[in-house]
């Protein structure tokens, strides 16, 4: 097993929260050798430091230069910055964790010289998804763009992989959800009937802080479904796959969404109710209601709720709502951030449940309840610390004895594996695995196989994506409610059956 060195694209505070310690402990585990950092040029130049206190390492990052979104490749200049990174330092592996609206092109790169690829999530998106209809349609078109490139990388070497950093595929609890939905569907033949998903991440942001504030922001016409919807997006695809049976595979979905934007927001909660509630706010904010509402036009979504029909054969199959939101309860009541950005902490409380009905054979609730914020001084993943995690498992023990009627999981029953190696129901014990997957797999120590979230089993989420963005933009421009439609078949595989046999024999 050889350690492989990284190229991170991307250090903002995403990266540095969620990637960098990760990858710190695949160094530890000897999966990651060097960490080669890329980045605008007001991020480089610099060391950034990561990892466990006592074990800090310093990463540098190396200065590219900005470029429009609308590009489907790199220009040149920033090719020619990271070819030459790639020799200098050696890379074998490459994280693409940049603002979203870039991945494409930055993927591309990777997957054009045959470098293994995590991309963090979404996929891709555009700037005015939610108020152009051809900006959201090119968020399925790209997967197909980033499908074919890939083809033709496991046709040179079928080991190549791109691995999607969607960690709730490596959450315990959606893992374990997973397996009880197969369970039931190979006794009864049903599918999974309906879905209701809710999430909510206590965003608080202040009127001046719509404009003011880019990062994780609306200002470039999309909004929460590209910071954190992609998780819905391929979360629940991906569980309903699991009880589809001979005849009832999902081949179609509907999409109807209805979203919020900043001007919403600042009319259910004025600028006048901000001078009252926050002394101070009045003195700084240097924007009239006026204002506001002029330099917010255009802006993405705050809030999307989504009703999605998954269908089969033109019969229905699966009804379900996702209802996903910055505007929930939040625990901020300081008028300036603590930290930059509004990314994390500032009261950010994440409050998450799942309703899945499959007939009258099983439910299941999962309902993941955060009660404090990171800057509190309490890990809110440790056990017993702010998260609260259960799954409520209920089955039709009238038709089948052996079937319990009920059962509560927790936070220990859900723990899967001992010591270092464990897998908690947490998100960052789930993305921690999903980077050392990737690393482990390259390192030939998982197969092909063993890959939980591929690039060719994301086409789902994608298409669902760009279905819900459809909906918003088509409503943008319309001004009357819409419908988004799309097939739903799943990719096909990309490297056949018997080459992945010649692997294992070779491994």
């Amino acid at each position: 097993m050889s350690a492989v060195n990284v190229l991170v694209i991307g250090v903002g505070p995403h990266t540095r929260l969620n990637h960098l310690p990760a990858l710190a402990a695949a160094q530890d585990a000897g999966l990651a050798g060097t960490l080669t950092g890329v980045d605008l040029p007001h991020l480089a130049g610099t060391l950034v430091d990561y990892g466990a206190p006592g074990r800090l390492r310093r990463m540098p990052v190396i200065a590219v230069e900005a470029f429009p979104a609308a590009r489907s490749t790199l220009p040149r200049r920033v090719s020619g910055v990271l070819d030459d990174v790639v020799a200098r330092e050696q890379v074998g592996a490459v994280v693409v964790a940049t603002e979203p609206s870039v991945h494409l092109p930055y993927a591309l790169w990777a997957i054009g010289r045959d470098l293994p690829v995590l991309l963090d999530k979404p996929l891709t998106t555009h700037p005015g998804a939610s108020t152009d209809p051809a900006a959201a349609r090119a968020i399925a078109d790209d997967f197909d763009t980033l499908l074919d490139a890939y083809r033709r990388a496991c046709q040179r070497d079928p080991r190549m992989v791109v691995s999607v950093l969607s960690q709730r595929r490596w959450h315990p609890a959606f893992r374990t959800m997973r397996e009880l939905i197969a369970e039931v569907a190979e006794a009864t033949n049903c599918p999974v009937t309906s879905v209701q998903s809710n999430h909510g991440d206590g965003q608080w942001r202040l009127p001046d802080e719509l404009v003011d504030l880019s990062y994780h922001g609306f200002d470039r016409g999309y909004g929460k479904a590209s910071h954190s919807g992609y998780h819905h997006f391929d979360t629940v695809p991906w569980l309903l796959a699991a009880g589809e049976r001979p005849g009832k595979e999902i081949d179609e979905i509907e999409v109807h969404a209805a979203c919020t934007r900043p001007a919403d927001s600042l009319a259910q909660l004025t600028v006048a109710d901000h001078e009252r509630l926050l002394p101070g706010f009045a003195d700084r904010n240097p924007y009239s209601a006026a204002d506001l509402e002029r330099l917010t036009t255009g802006f993405g979504e705050v809030d999307v709720f989504l009703n999605v029909a998954y269908r089969s054969r033109g019969r229905m199959m699966t009804l379900a709502s996702s209802n996903l939101a910055h505007s929930t309860f939040s625990q901020r009541g300081n008028l300036h951030p603590v930290t930059s950005g509004l990314y994390k902490g500032n009261g950010r409380i994440g409050q998450e449940t799942h309703i899945i009905q499959q007939g009258p054979f099983q439910a299941l609730h999962l309902h993941v309840l955060q009660t404090l914020h990171d800057n509190q001084g309490i890990d809110p993943t440790a056990p017993g610390g702010a998260d609260h995690i259960a799954l409520h498992v209920f089955r039709n023990n009238q038709l089948r004895p052996d079937w319990e009627r009920h059962r509560t999981l927790g936070f220990a029953d859900l723990s899967q594996g001992n010591g270092p190696a464990a897998v908690l129901p947490t998100q960052r014990s789930a993305r921690t695995h999903a980077v050392t997957e990737f690393l482990a797999y390259l390192a030939g120590s998982i197969p092909r196989t063993g890959l939980t979230s591929d690039l060719a089993d994301h086409r789902r989420s994608a298409r669902l994506m760009s279905a819900a963005y459809l909906s918003m933009a088509h409503r943008f421009t319309s001004g009357h409610p819409a419908t988004a439609a799309l097939d739903f078949h799943p990719a096909p595989a990309l490297v056949s059956d018997r080459t992945l046999a010649a692997i294992g024999a070779a491994q």
